[in-house]
């Protein structure tokens, strides 16, 4: 309840034409103190006062947005007095000329927004620009897969293995090295991720039941694999009927040194190579594409793969 001597001081804030038109202003939305004195076309410290009486009677509020502070209404402030009076000066020229202001000042920064992205249309790609990863977009994209039980064949640094995770009833993590299980398992634990259960083992050769898995995952994996074909073939039997398989590797490139470096048994794989070998492993609807260029030298392709196993 407000004692007389607030609503006192509730009156004289009200008791001004343009702390009113603040009042009707804000109502609609949340303004800084510039965009008041554009729509208004009021000094800043004219502005600044009435907004700072307003907050005093406890009609106004203020917070942080980034390096403004946008002023909005108090939700539940004592105002059923300033109700009244904004209601009963709805209609005036006064109160019209400044929705008109706001409809300007709206339009001018949905202009603003269209004026910068036409300006930086040709080089957006290119630009660094914040909360923009891939690894980013993976993880909204893996909020849209399957709720399933999950098989990763070649595990790599983890990384993939533990996003599945996120999405998963369980994820299989298979890898030929004890080494690189044990570090997932290690990023698994720090992460409270407990998911993820995993099977030392040749990807080609997996000691996994028949159909007991809804996606099946090989990123990056068939081209370190003696018998890719294979690894194929044991994707598709692991599958339930209608499961999907995923599949992320490289285009086919000249870069022999891989062989010697990096443990590379394949240089990459064509486009029509990689859906004949899903067809001759009895997978059905392959689809095949290149989806992207690494920005540094050699600029490795990247080969993305989808099929089914069928339902009968």
């Amino acid at each position: 309840m407000i004692g007389l001597n607030g609503t006192s001081r509730l009156l004289k804030a009200l008791a001004d034409e343009t702390r009113l038109r603040i009042l009707n202003l804000l109502a609609e939305e949340e303004l800084s103190t510039g965009d008041l004195m554009e729509i208004l076309n009021t000094g800043q410290s004219r502005v600044s006062t009435h907004l700072a009486l307003l907050k005093e009677v406890g009609l106004v509020q203020d917070r942080r947005h980034g390096r403004r502070s946008l002023y909005g209404i108090v939700p539940g402030a004592p105002a059923t007095l300033a109700e009244s009076a904004l209601k009963q000066a709805r209609q005036s020229p006064e109160f019209e000329a400044d929705m008109a202001g706001l409809d300007a000042l709206r339009d001018r920064r949905r202009e603003d927004a269209r004026a910068y992205f036409d300006r930086v249309a040709a080089e957006f790609s290119e630009q660094p620009l914040p909360g923009r990863t891939w690894e980013g977009l993976a993880r909204g994209l893996l909020q849209l897969a399957p709720r399933g039980r999950y098989v990763d064949l070649g595990v790599g640094d983890g990384l993939l293995t533990m996003m599945l995770a996120e999405v998963a009833r369980e994820v299989v993590a298979v890898d030929i090295s004890a080494q690189m299980l044990a570090q997932l398992k290690t990023r698994a634990t720090q992460k409270g991720i407990g998911n993820i259960v995993t099977l030392e083992s040749d990807i080609a050769h997996l000691a996994l039941a028949d159909q007991s898995f809804d996606v099946a995952v090989l990123s990056q994996a068939l081209h370190h694999c003696d018998e890719p074909l294979s690894a194929l073939k044991e994707a598709q039997r692991v599958l339930v009927r209608g499961g999907r398989l995923l599949v992320l590797d490289l285009v086919a490139h000249g870069e022999s040194w891989v062989k010697d470096q990096l443990q590379h048994r394949h240089l990459g794989f064509g486009e029509g190579e990689l859906e004949h070998m899903l067809l001759e492993a009895g997978f059905e609807r392959p689809f095949v594409r290149r989806a992207a260029r690494d920005p540094q030298p050699p600029h490795f392709m990247t080969l993305v793969a989808s099929a089914t196993k069928g339902t009968r």
